[in-house]
């Protein structure tokens, strides 16, 4: 057992030196040595060698949910457009379009799947009604007025309509649409809303 010199009053005051008298005392505090920093570069750097395609990986993808979140605000702004129109047994230029009980009741033009000769969704005569939309599609976003929307030249737009049955409405009445609108983007994006739309007030174009 090592002894304290005279000249130490704690042990915090000298250095003891464990290997007895006259041995050289070992400093405890030495640092790393140039093996060990080697081998602490080369196991941090596979680490990060090994992450790193999944960093570029979850990097392209993020712009995904952003494209299909634009195609889906196209297709409720076009769903909405639509579904605003009326549905009339008569096309609404027509005389008898708001007396009319069925279309036979029509004065010149009954309403059917598809658009009249001449109108579009753009300039005058503008779609009237839902039935207008039947088949209409548009590659690049524009508005009614037929101007591009910035940024969305990529996406397309299909809208069918369709009779369809609905509760105790039977497709064969008529009385009753589903409105399909499929919007297509980059990185193969495809978004499909279906909306129902029923002749609940056919006097009221």
């Amino acid at each position: 057992m090592p002894t304290l010199p005279a000249t130490c009053t704690a042990l915090s005051a000298c250095r003891v030196n464990a290997a007895g008298p006259g041995a050289p005392a070992r400093d405890r505090s030495r640092g790393i040595s140039l093996v060990e920093l080697v081998m602490f570069i080369v196991i941090v750097g596979a680490a990060i060698a090994g992450m790193l395609p999944v960093f570029i990986q979850a990097t392209a993808a993020s712009a995904d949910p952003m494209i299909r979140r634009q195609a889906l605000a196209v297709a409720e702004s076009l769903m909405a457009e639509v579904m605003l129109m009326p549905v009339t047994f008569c096309d609404p230029d027509d005389d008898n379009a708001e007396t009319a009980t069925s279309s036979v009741g029509c004065a010149t033009t009954a309403e059917a799947l598809g658009v009249e000769a001449g109108e579009n969704r753009y300039g005058t005569p503008q779609f009237d009604n839902v039935n207008d939309y039947n088949g209409f599609s548009m590659s690049g976003i524009k508005d009614i007025t037929n101007t591009a929307v910035t940024g969305l030249s990529n996406y397309n737009v299909s809208i069918a309509v369709a009779a369809a049955a609905l509760g105790s409405i039977t497709a064969g009445s008529g009385d009753a649409l589903l409105i399909t609108v499929t919007v297509t983007g980059p990185s193969s994006t495809t978004v499909v809303l279906d909306g129902y739309r029923s002749r609940h007030a056919p006097n009221s174009p």
